[in-house]
């Protein structure tokens, strides 16, 4: 059975070059060749280039939740869910900048069912920030507070191209634009 980390591996090594040359500018062989193994070898690891392009979305949406759903939970009111909320996805962007990139370029090489798979946990983790904001501003109806939230990832989503700042500088410019505008 292959080993975790060398999965982690090879995923955090394909975010990498698909975010720089695109999903179908990588060859199984370039992958491999990144990874210090052969292209073929790969194949001990993962089915298919598309089965390492599966796993690394469905696995960062199902990291998303996860810690979303975490945070709230460990939150004492409604502002503190939604600035813990707001704090991971900040954390999130900038840490993982080429998964950003990979989701929005590279959606559509995904197949129906693992796509349909991502967007569920999508779905599902915006429902976490929509709940914590009608926490917080209980005057909003849900379509408006899943509007705000989605205003408010397209800010934080943004890092591969706005992170021009120091890093801790940009964690914090973007943890006090993102929740200004979900409380404005």
């Amino acid at each position: 059975m292959p080993t975790s980390s060398r999965r982690d591996q090879i995923v955090a090594t394909a975010a990498t070059l698909f975010a720089e040359r695109g999903y179908h500018g990588v060859s199984v062989a370039d992958l491999g060749a990144a990874c210090g193994v052969s292209g073929p070898a790969l194949y001990r690891h993962f089915a298919s280039k598309d089965a390492v392009l599966a796993e690394m979305l469905v696995g960062i949406s199902e990291r998303l939740l996860r810690e979303g759903r975490r945070r709230v939970a460990d939150a004492g009111d409604g502002r503190q869910a939604l600035a813990a909320l707001v704090s991971w996805h900040v954390e999130f962007a900038l840490e993982h900048r080429a998964l950003i990139v990979v989701q929005e370029r590279d959606w559509p090489s995904l197949p129906d069912d693992v796509r349909a798979r991502v967007r569920t946990l999508q779905l599902r983790y915006i429902d976490v920030w929509v709940d914590s904001l009608r926490r917080v501003r209980p005057e909003l109806d849900r379509p408006t507070a899943r509007a705000c939230c989605q205003a408010a990832f397209g800010l934080l989503n943004s890092t591969p191209h706005s992170a021009r700042l120091s890093e801790h500088r940009m964690r914090e410019l973007l943890g006090r634009m993102a929740l200004a505008s979900l409380l404005a």
